[in-house]
């Protein structure tokens, strides 16, 4: 039980020696009952969070009213949380109001599904009052409880649930489901940044096929930015082999090309994505489209760019397109990937040909750059200069 969880056997040990109960929960007891790689490790506590603060001497105050401070040992950061209950949960997400309890069961108690509701000692026994071990041996996805109030308490959840539906190789029990389904218009009280991270790891799941008609049949794409009519196209999403993504740009282009959305951008901003992340989309699928109606040349790779060309040549292999040759490779045997490979400047065109400045040079080299690509010269200055004056280029 070492691995993941020796440096931290540590923290628990120190509370341990203070009078404090302490485990292991959530998601990292979950991963190693599953054999996957473990991310953070939280620990829960009946130490009060003073108490946690006082007993280790490299402390950061993250959310001490909620019970949590971040306990910094080796290098590594651990999330320390008193044991609580939560309650007036009047925006759908946070809590109005937490109670520090000296209860275990209690605080696995106010958790999302019983698979993460599960605690481990330091010496690896599972404490597990919820069933959460059985549902992830039936690989089952069920709320602590009521499913309504979980949903009501945090309507995120209900993203969450759908996006480990993608992550793992489980389902939805019916009845969380249902409750899914009936409180779907919760979802509207969600910030677009807390359902874009759950979309997109959704996406990135090697089970997302599973959870893209989940999405539809349970209506949470109505209150998805711009999802709202899109139930056939996004149900047909799961006839792409999504896995063989990794960018997040990637994602994105495959997302916008698949529902063809006549405003791209806006579609884009609608889920807050950065402005870098939708600059390289719109890129990416007029690229593409392009590719698709007009077959590849020269001039496209080298106004594509490097990064465009490999997203596209993804694109391609996901969508079941299959390539003659591969447009990275023939990228790569451009005798220029962009405009700083001249080997001439603007600087030099005013010197060859004596005039003012003006939009005539930036033309000029444009001339230069597509008659590189087309071998019609060679990328040296001096017979750059030679073919320019000779031909009276300008």
């Amino acid at each position: 039980m070492d691995g993941p969880f020796g440096k931290a056997k540590a923290i628990l040990t120190t509370l341990h020696n203070h009078g404090y109960e302490a485990y292991f929960v959530g998601g990292s007891v979950r991963d190693y009952l599953l054999n996957r790689p473990i991310g953070d490790i939280d620990i829960a506590t009946s130490a009060l969070p003073e108490q946690i603060m006082n007993i280790f001497p490299k402390t950061i105050d993250v959310g001490v009213i909620h019970g949590t401070v971040v306990v910094l040992h080796k290098d590594e950061q651990f999330e320390v949380t008193t044991f609580r209950t939560e309650e007036g949960y009047e925006d759908y997400r946070r809590p109005s109001h937490v109670e520090f309890v000296k209860s275990l069961h209690e605080d696995l108690k106010r958790r999302d599904f019983t698979m993460n509701a599960i605690a481990m000692t330091i010496d690896g026994d599972i404490i597990d009052p919820f069933g959460g071990k059985k549902a992830i041996e039936e690989k089952r996805i069920q709320t602590v409880g009521d499913p309504n109030e979980r949903f009501h308490e945090d309507a995120l959840r209900m993203m969450r649930a759908v996006r480990f539906v993608s992550q793992l190789p489980f389902l939805l029990c019916q009845e969380t489901q249902s409750a899914i389904t009936n409180n779907a218009p919760l979802l509207k009280k969600i910030s677009v940044e807390r359902i874009t991270i759950e979309f997109e790891k959704l996406l990135s799941g090697p089970n997302c096929h599973v959870a893209f008609p989940i999405l539809a049949e349970t209506n949470l794409l109505q209150y998805m930015p711009g999802l709202e009519n899109e139930k056939k196209n996004v149900k047909c999403f799961s006839a792409y082999k999504w896995n063989e993504l990794k960018d997040r740009a990637e994602y994105w282009t495959l997302v916008s090309y698949l529902l063809k959305k006549d405003d791209l951008k806006t579609f884009l901003r609608q889920w807050k994505l950065p402005n870098k992340i939708i600059e390289q989309v719109v890129k990416n699928i007029g690229c593409l489209e392009n590719v698709l109606n007009n077959g590849w040349n020269k001039q496209l790779l080298y106004d594509c760019g490097e990064s465009c060309i490999k997203h596209v040549e993804k694109i391609l292999g996901v969508l079941g397109i299959k390539q003659e040759i591969s447009l990275y490779e023939e990228y790569c045997k451009l005798p220029i990937k962009h405009r700083s490979d001249l080997k001439i400047t603007g600087a030099d065109l005013l010197q060859w040909y004596k005039q003012s400045p003006g939009k005539w040079v930036s033309q000029l080299l444009e001339k230069v750059e597509n008659s590189i690509l087309e071998n019609k010269v060679e990328n040296n200055k001096e017979k750059i200069k030679e073919w320019l004056l000779s031909c009276n280029q300008k």
